[in-house]
């Protein structure tokens, strides 16, 4: 059996019908080596540093992160600057301040405003600092030349009295916005933590305490030891959410007025920085967009929410980002070998939805920040390239193949084409190829299912597995005059399994008969075509017969494409039963006139000679008598005969006659030889003319004669001195009642017949009593006759006899009313 192509492939021009080759391979590597070098690009070369921040940011901006209540701050607002006169304020301010939030026993205190030139007033200052753990910043100038920075320390006094210091440098992007804090920056000489720092170690040491739980995590090393550090500034993502400005706020003014009830700020860590307007402590955050910018004591506080909650996000290693973003590149350039472009794409949105999820999974859960954007990038450069060479591809296949088929010439007549000035780009004329061929292929599809269908004899096409997948309009109607399914979607043995085998076909005599015993041995397995060991006997043609006793004519013939391989089949039945019908008529042809009429001319022209081989040729009377008995024979065979294919084959001239009229003529014409016997006709008409039921729709001279077959057959098989009666009814179906029929019944007290020949009494020249009565002549044609002429005006014929008892025909007929409205009027064939 034919193994049919494969379906799927590796390799996408396979489906073209090419092998790929060393060009496709080279596109399919540089593609991905393109999308190597941007994924390199972009993630070690930084070249999508500002996509990122945009990605990393609306990531920040989608989620809110719990804030710890154990902050406070303490802003120096536009009411405190109105309420307390311009900026500086002098330090005893200050001063006051830290005695009063001392009073309320914060955990800490952390001053974001530097005290870094001296002042009278700094003793007093020192003593405010010195009465809770206060943290102030200093300041670490830019980087000069050497790389050396220089520290902006506070005050001696104020530097003493304080629980610690730190730096408030903020990290600012190329973009202009603060994402990012280093936990210890200086130069080769120095290093300072952040300010947030020492406060987070002296929480999680236990120095301080907050009235909340202990937050116990255990804070790298770099935190807890500066010298345990490899060096590096510690620097990590700071967690914004749209809830960073959410914590716990008092004015200045109003703690310095002691408005603020201690409870706030007892067991609390309290920040103290510049909020207001045209102080110029304010900087741009990954969540501005909604917020604006932040002052610098929010973004401390933040940092310190962060470091006491560990909540600090870690980017990964650019090397690691490189390496997890060559994954989705890889599982494309896979699917470009066995995806279509369209679920290629499909592809491609699924992995960069997959690398943004990754990203927020990562970003959300684990707290490390792995930027989706090179993965992505690579993706989108990979995408259209190499769909563009694909297609670039696909097009150049096309051109050629397209323009082969145009250059052959079409086997069917086509329209004129109207001529066209401009025939558009390389596209347009492709897709005017491609509409032409598609024009052709339908017009040669048309042309193929209009022959199939307009043939008279049922045909079936299959496909390799047997299986019907093509009908034509025949076919349909053979198998639903047979009440069997519709063949499509069926195998061929199981639609053509009702039909029985006759005999097979095969010019040689040999072949022929051991074909045939292997057919009936196996019936119905040649049947299926994928059955090789039948195939050449199908190929010749058998000869089957379906379940209506009509013959056909089957064959099977082999479908190939243009390579030679085997598609399918195609069944052929042929409806042979006219044939054989017209084979049976010219065998009882060819009999009549080498028997039957032979033999009677034969006698006449022994007789003849007898009598001329006498000396005295004198015809006597038996001699005569013979000699006519003969011809009469003779005349009497022709005529029957000449009336019998006329019945069967002439067209009937139709007209309303009445069947008891009929029966009067026909018992009129047989009253002769019934008087020379002494048997007596009586015909009972009376209820059918009162119900004027016996009118019919017939050929007047074919009915009579067939009535007349029938009484002469009563004369001639009944004895003398007997009666024949004749009849009409009128029959009404059950639940029919528009169907009525007429009946004429013709009984006589003959010899009978038995009940196993009267399944023979219609056929053609078949006798009965030939040896008990050889008096009785005939030539076996006439009640042939009646049955082709009952029957062709829509009747039927019935006989009820038994030996001894006499026969009894019955001939029903559709009564007019029913004939005009339906077939009757048209002789069945």
């Amino acid at each position: 059996m034919p193994t049919t192509p494969t379906l799927l492939s590796l390799d996408p021009r396979a489906r073209l019908g090419r092998r790929a080759g060393r060009r496709f391979l080279i596109e399919w590597v540089g593609i991905g080596c393109l999308g190597i070098v941007v994924i390199l690009l972009s993630s070690l070369g930084r070249l999508s540093a500002s996509v990122d921040h945009l990605v990393y940011d609306r990531l920040l901006s989608l989620r809110a992160q719990p804030l710890l209540r154990d902050i406070v701050v303490v802003e120096i607002d536009n009411a405190s600057i109105a309420q307390l006169g311009r900026w500086p304020w002098p330090r005893s301010v200050h001063a006051k301040l830290l005695e009063q939030i001392a009073g309320a026993q914060p955990a800490a205190v952390i001053y974001d405003v530097l005290f870094t030139e001296a002042n009278p007033q700094d003793a007093e200052l020192a003593r405010a600092i010195a009465l809770s753990p206060t943290y102030l910043p200093i300041l670490l100038t830019a980087p000069d030349d050497s790389g050396r920075r220089v520290v902006v320390e506070p005050v001696a006094p104020l530097a003493h009295a304080a629980a610690g210091l730190g730096h408030i440098n903020l990290e600012v992007d190329s973009d202009g916005i603060v994402r990012s804090v280093a936990r210890y920056e200086g130069d080769a000489d120095s290093r300072w933590p952040q300010l947030m720092v020492p406060v987070a170690q002296a929480v999680e040491h236990g120095s301080l305490h907050l009235n909340g739980s202990q937050r116990g995590r255990a804070l790298p090393a770099a935190e807890t030891d500066p010298a345990a550090d490899d060096g590096g500034e510690g620097r990590f993502l700071i967690p914004f959410g749209p809830n960073a400005q959410n914590y716990t706020k008092l004015s200045f003014a109003r703690v310095l007025a002691g408005d603020v009830p201690p409870e706030q700020l007892r067991g609390r860590i309290v920040l103290i920085g510049v909020t207001a307007s045209g102080l110029y402590d304010r900087f741009a955050t990954p969540v501005s967009g909604k917020l604006g910018p932040l002052p610098g004591v929010y973004i401390h506080a933040n940092v310190l929410d962060t470091l006491l909650t560990g909540r600090e996000i870690e980017p990964v290693y650019p090397w690691i980002l490189f390496a997890v973003s060559l994954a989705p590149l890889a599982a494309l350039l896979a699917g470009f070998l066995v995806l279509s472009p369209r679920r290629s794409l499909l592809l491609t949105g699924a992995l960069c939805l997959l690398a943004a999820a990754g990203s927020a999974a990562l970003l959300y859960g684990a707290r490390l920040w792995m930027s989706p954007v090179p993965a992505i990038v690579g993706l989108v450069a990979v995408y259209p390239i190499w769909n563009w060479r694909r297609l670039e591809m696909t097009m150049a296949y096309l051109r050629g193949e397209l323009q082969r088929l145009a250059d052959e010439p079409h086997l069917l007549p086509e329209t004129p084409q109207r001529r066209r000035e401009f025939g558009g780009d390389v596209l347009e004329q492709h897709m005017a190829l491609m509409a032409q061929a598609a024009q052709r292929v339908q017009d040669m599809k048309r042309f193929v299912w209009n022959s199939l269908d307009s043939m008279p004899e049922p045909i079936l096409v299959s496909d390799v597995r047997g299986v019907v997948l093509i009908a034509n309009h025949a076919a349909k109607a053979h198998f639903a005059r047979l009440g069997a399914p519709l063949p499509e979607g069926r195998p061929m043995q199981a639609v053509l399994g009702g039909l029985t085998l006759v005999k097979t076909i095969d010019t040689d005599a040999a072949s022929d008969a051991e074909n045939s015993l292997l057919a009936r041995a196996h019936w119905p397995a040649p049947l299926d075509p994928t059955r090789h060991e039948f195939a050449a006997l199908m190929a010749h043609g058998v000869e089957v017969r379906d379940v209506e006793e009509r013959d056909h004519l089957l064959r099977y013939a082999n479908c190939t494409n243009a390579q030679g391989e085997t598609t399918g089949w195609i069944a052929g039945l042929v409806d042979v039963s006219a044939l054989h019908a017209a084979e049976r008529q010219r065998e009882d042809a060819l009999r009549l006139l080498s028997h039957d009429m032979r033999s009677p001319q034969a006698s006449i022209l022994a007789l003849v000679e007898i009598e001329r081989a006498r000396r005295e040729p004198v015809l006597a009377r038996g001699l005569l008598e013979r000699i006519e008995r003969y011809a009469q024979r003779a005349l009497t065979l022709a005529d029957d005969f000449v009336q019998l294919a006329r019945a069967e084959s002439q067209t009937y001239v139709l007209e309303p006659v009445s069947l008891a009229e009929l029966l009067i003529d026909a018992s009129d014409e047989v009253w002769p030889q019934a008087h020379a016997k002494r048997i007596t006709l009586h015909t009972e008409t009376g209820a059918a003319d009162a119900a004027d039921d016996d009118w019919i729709c017939a050929d007047r001279s074919l009915m009579t004669r067939a009535l007349v077959n029938i009484l002469n057959n009563a004369v001639k098989y009944s004895p003398p001195d007997t009666r024949i009666v004749c009849s009409l009814a009128s029959l009404t179906p059950k639940g029919v009642p528009a169907a009525k029929r007429v009946s004429c019944t013709i009984r006589d007290q003959g010899y009978g017949i038995p009940k196993d020949q009267q399944a023979g009494l219609f056929e053609r020249f078949r006798r009965f009593h030939e040896t008990e009565r050889p008096e009785v002549g005939g030539a076996g044609l006439g009640m042939a006759f009646v049955k082709t002429v009952v029957t062709r005006h829509g009747g039927d014929v019935e006989v009820a006899s038994e030996p001894g008892q006499g026969t009894a025909f019955t001939i029903c007929l559709p009564v007019l009313e029913d004939a005009q409205s339906g077939a009757a009027f048209t002789p069945r064939p």
